[in-house]
């Protein structure tokens, strides 16, 4: 059998099993994750979601880029129709982990990375803290706080996960996007 047959099998078992016809379009603990696609940190693993708990979105590296700022205004619309806008009681959790793959991509496709991250190749592409997850995750916690079409109320948390060890470490304490002026 082909992995594919399996996926099917696993499916079937699972819609007769956990499917839950009932589930929402917004997650229930109004969570959004960014985190990145290397298999071994999927936020659902190694955080212990529930199903429906958090959105996550998955990007190489997971990092702050235009694709995600373009994904985060189609959510917020969406959480709009939902009923429930993107901001009071909603957290933003930035999950980066130790020995990224994308640290290969920085020394062996620079360009490519490059365009990814929506910058130019050499010292913009060099200030992003690509082969440092410590740096790179307060680095885009302050980026997503300092973009005006976050609401000031949204909760903003750093996470670096080890994957030598299965643990997360705090790195940006959360904190709203902004403090309200007053």
């Amino acid at each position: 059998m082909d992995f594919i047959e399996t996926l099917i099998q696993r499916n079937a078992e699972f819609a007769t099993t956990a499917f839950s016809a009932g589930m929402k379009i917004l997650p229930s603990r109004r969570t959004l994750i960014l985190g990145c696609v290397d298999p071994r940190v999927d936020p659902m693993d190694v955080l212990q979601l529930q199903a429906g708990e958090a959105a996550v979105i998955r990007n190489v590296g997971g990092r702050v880029n235009p694709s995600l700022l373009e994904t985060m205004s189609l959510l917020r619309t969406v959480s709009k129709a939902g009923g429930e806008p993107i901001g009071s009681g909603w957290n933003f959790v930035v999950l980066h982990h130790t020995k990224c793959g994308i640290a290969g991509c920085y020394r062996h496709a620079p360009a490519l990375l490059a365009q990814h991250m929506g910058v130019t190749e050499g010292k913009a592409l060099d200030a992003l803290a690509i082969t440092d997850p410590y740096a790179s995750v307060a680095m885009d916690v302050a980026a997503l706080k300092a973009n005006p079409d976050f609401a000031d109320d949204l909760q903003i948390t750093g996470l670096v996960y080890d994957v030598d060890t299965g643990l997360i470490e705090v790195v940006a304490p959360t904190a709203p996007a902004r403090t309200p002026a007053a």
